[in-house]
């Protein structure tokens, strides 16, 4: 691919005949990118964007206490958004030990400790209880990019998430990263949610009929369409059509042939159609139960 053509958005796919929705995304964080001269940064822009090929419905992530409250303004404002609230496996331990290099987006932090962990955390159950707030995350652990020092955050943050989730009777949202017998063996522990969500799926078959057994909703992102993902395909092989979802994780897993571009919700149809060739299903049947999985994990 040349250069030029990472910052050329891909062109819209052919639409879906059975609407779905992209159960997870981060608008708040898609690029500011040419398109025919005008930035597509807005809201409205990505939703309508997204509508015209099929995709009537997002749901927008909290990463952090910013993002979170952003997410809930904007699921009151569009109809066709809904919202979740967490601080990412990630952001717990910047609050705790300090982020001093800035490596969020909030940039550069001093340390808080335990209290700064709890007042936000506060914060989050707040957001919570909000009607139009249909879940908790992104939560869970992550282990590729937060090092033992911070295991001990993540966990406590982990837990109180959950906890959350159960008591707003509210969809729990889960970042799994090489982290997962420690994610599998905390929601055992605690109980999971009566709505539990593997986002961006990442586990092979075996863990995925770990997770069909306990109910637990499986989101498939573009990732599944990436040349060495034959053990995603294996896991979405195995995985119970009525467990499954469709994410775009936008601005990122951009779908093949698009990888390298930014991720967007209007890109869900080349992932679902993606996920209908390994499951051998039409793509109408798969969007058809996609769609009503999504509203049943969301309670929407």
């Amino acid at each position: 691919m040349a250069p030029q053509d990472k910052n050329t958005p891909p062109p819209l796919p052919e639409p879906l005949r059975v609407a779905v929705a992209d159960s997870h995304t981060h608008l708040d964080m898609l690029p500011q990118l040419p398109l025919g001269g005008a930035p597509m940064g807005t809201v409205e822009e990505a939703l309508a964007k997204a509508a015209s090929v099929g995709v009537t419905t997002v749901v927008q992530v909290g990463c952090d206490l910013a993002g979170s409250r952003w997410a809930a303004d904007t699921a009151a404002a569009h109809d066709a958004v809904h919202a979740t609230v967490a601080l990412h496996p990630n952001e717990a331990p910047r609050i705790v030990l300090g982020d001093p290099e800035g490596w969020s987006r909030q940039g550069a932090r001093e340390a808080g400790g335990d209290a700064a962990l709890d007042a936000a955390l506060d914060a989050i159950d707040a957001l919570a209880a909000l009607p139009h707030v249909r879940g908790v995350g992104e939560t869970g652990l992550d282990y590729f990019r937060t090092g033992p020092d911070g295991m001990a955050a993540q966990e406590r943050s982990f837990r109180a998430h959950i906890e959350i989730a159960k008591r707003h009777d509210k969809a729990l949202v889960i970042h799994d990263r090489e982290a997962h017998d420690d994610v599998l063996r905390i929601l055992r522990e605690e109980g999971a949610p009566e709505r539990t969500v593997f986002h961006c799926y990442s586990g092979d078959a075996a863990m995925a009929e770990i997770c069909a057994e306990a109910g637990y909703f499986m989101s498939f992102a573009g990732n599944v369409t990436f040349k060495n993902a034959q053990p995603l395909r294996d896991a979405l092989a195995v995985a119970p059509a009525e467990l499954l979802l469709v994410e775009t994780d936008a601005p990122f897993l951009t779908p093949a042939p698009y990888r390298g571009r930014a991720n967007a919700p209007y890109l869900i149809p080349v992932t679902l159609r993606a996920m209908a060739e390994v499951k051998g299903l039409t793509e109408d049947a798969l969007a058809t139960a996609v769609a009503a999985n999504t509203a049943r994990a969301f309670g929407y």
